[in-house]
C-alpha cells in the first residue's frame, strides 16, 4: 500500500496543487511589490523586506519538513507534502491522521495496516477538518478584525482562547502517555511504556531552554527555531531511548 501512495499518479495530483498555490504566492507577491511602489514606498526597503520574510518563512519549514517526514512512512511522501504545504499545521495533521485511523479499525497510523479505504477516509478528515478555518473567515473575519484594532489593557479573548486550548491539548497528550504507562490491573502498576512521557520531558526541557535564553538572554533570532528545534531533541531522545 505504502508504495501505493508514494505513486507517480499521487505526486502529479499533490505537485500540481502546491505548484498553483505558490504560483498564486507570487502572483500576490508581485502585486504587493507594486501596491508598495505606487504608495511610494523605498524598493531598498521593499527588497529587504521580501528577503527578510523569505528567510523568516524557511527557518520555521524545518518543522513542517519534519512532520512530512513523520507521516511518510504511513501515509506516503506525496500526501503529507500537500497537507503541509497548503494549509494545516504538524500537531493537528497527526492528531486527526491518527484518530482516523483508529476509527477505521487501525491499531495505529502504520502502513502495514493501511488500506485504500482507510487512507481515502483518513485524507478525507484531515481535509475536511482543517478547512473551516477558512470558511469561517469569509464571513467573520472582517468583523473580528475591527475588534482586533481595539485598544485592551489585557490580553483579548482570542489570546486567552488559544492559551486555553493549548494547554489542553497538552493536558490530553500526557494524559495518554501517562495511560501508556500505567497499565495492568489495579493502581500503580507501572509496567507500561514510559518512551512519551520522557520524550515529551525532554522536547519540553529544550523549549525550557529556548525560552531562557530568547527572554533573557534577548536572542530573538532562536524564535524561529524553537519548534523545529525541540522537536528534533525530542526525536533524537526518542531514539537513545528506544536503543
Amino acid at each position: 500500500m505504502l508504495q501505493q501512495l508514494n505513486s507517480g499518479v499521487l505526486y502529479l495530483i499533490c505537485g500540481a496543487i502546491i505548484l498553483f498555490v505558490a504560483a498564486v504566492c507570487v502572483v500576490f507577491l508581485v502585486r504587493a511589490y507594486r501596491a508598495g511602489k505606487a504608495l511610494g514606498m523605498d524598493e531598498a526597503v521593499l527588497k529587504k523586506t521580501i528577503t527578510a520574510s523569505a528567510s523568516f518563512s524557511v527557518l520555521p519549514s524545518i518543522g513542517i519538513l519534519l512532520g512530512v517526514i513523520a507521516l511518510s512512512g504511513s501515509l506516503g511522501v506525496p500526501w503529507p507534502w500537500l497537507r503541509l504545504s497548503v494549509i494545516g499545521a504538524l500537531h493537528y495533521e497527526t492528531q486527526v491522521a491518527e484518530a482516523a485511523a483508529e476509527q477505521v479499525g487501525m491499531t495505529s497510523l502504520d502502513a502495514s495496516q493501511m488500506t485504500a479505504g482507510g487512507f481515502s477516509t483518513i485524507a478525507l478528515l484531515m481535509s475536511i477538518c482543517i478547512m473551516w478555518g477558512m470558511v469561517l473567515s469569509i464571513f467573520f473575519n472582517r468583523k473580528y478584525a475591527g475588534r482586533q484594532t481595539v485598544q485592551r489593557s489585557g490580553p483579548g479573548f482570542g489570546d486567552q482562547a488559544m492559551d486555553a486550548m493549548f494547554i489542553g491539548l497538552v493536558s490530553v497528550y500526557l494524559g495518554s502517555y501517562i495511560g501508556e504507562f500505567v497499565s495492568g490491573k489495579g493502581i500503580f502498576h507501572f509496567t507500561g511504556s514510559w518512551t512519551s512521557l520522557a520524550v515529551a520531558a525532554i522536547a519540553a526541557a529544550a523549549m525550557a531552554v529556548f525560552q531562557y535564553f530568547i527572554e533573557h538572554k534577548k536572542q530573538k533570532w532562536l524564535e524561529s527555531f524553537t519548534i523545529a528545534g525541540s522537536m528534533l531533541i525530542g526525536m533524537i531522545g526518542a531514539v537513545l531511548i528506544g536503543r
